[in-house]
């Protein structure tokens, strides 16, 4: 056995492979060449290879069609199911994801998670913290509803094709299915709890 097939299979016993190693692994279960992948994408070989060898983090809409071509949800991918009935998670300890800029610049946005994943789950939240600048970086469209309270700062939020500008106290909600996305046009960070239907 593989020792990344090892690594899946053994839980709590070892420490998760990054989300390069999954998403390797899950092209390879899958039977797909890099290129097949890369060309099904649209994009480039050498940007799927250094995904999977984590020297490049995917955008937020990259990484929603990679897990949609390779049959998995995003939030599997940053899996933290929680073996308790209760999951809380204290101020400044919830699990993050950052999105990154191809850039030396600050990251696009991060998302403090709420809800850990598990399969079957009706509900994913997390806070979204966007700085100025920051956002989607994309259009995004899955399955699913989508429902948002501005904490502090202003984004603008596009959905299929009618931008609003949100600030602190404002909420909102949309179809997931309308292409969409938001940023920060603001001059300070923007915080988001964004509830949303797992897409996949």
């Amino acid at each position: 056995m593989r020792e990344l097939d090892k690594a899946m299979a053994a839980g709590d016993d070892v420490e998760t492979p990054s989300l390069g190693a999954q998403l390797r692994h899950l092209r390879r279960l899958k039977g797909l060449r890099l290129k097949d992948l890369a060309a099904e994408l649209g994009c480039s070989e050498s940007m799927l290879s250094k995904v999977e060898n984590d020297r490049a983090d995917p955008s937020l809409h990259l990484l929603h069609r990679l897990a949609e071509a390779l049959g998995t949800p995003v939030q599997a991918l940053f899996s933290d199911t929680p073996k308790a009935p209760l999951t809380v998670y204290r101020s400044g300890e919830r699990p993050v994801l950052q999105l990154e800029r191809r850039d030396s610049g600050p990251p696009l946005a991060s998302f403090e998670r709420m809800i850990p994943y598990a399969e079957g789950r009706t509900l994913n939240a997390n806070i979204h913290v966007v700085p100025p600048g920051g956002g989607s970086n994309g259009i995004l469209r899955h399955v699913g509803e989508e429902v948002g309270y501005v904490i502090e700062g202003t984004i603008e939020l596009v959905v299929d094709g009618h931008a609003v500008v949100i600030g602190a106290g404002s909420s909102f909600f949309f179809q997931s299915s309308l292409p969409h996305s938001y940023s920060n046009i603001g001059t300070v960070v923007a915080r988001i709890v964004w509830v949303n239907s797992p897409p996949y």
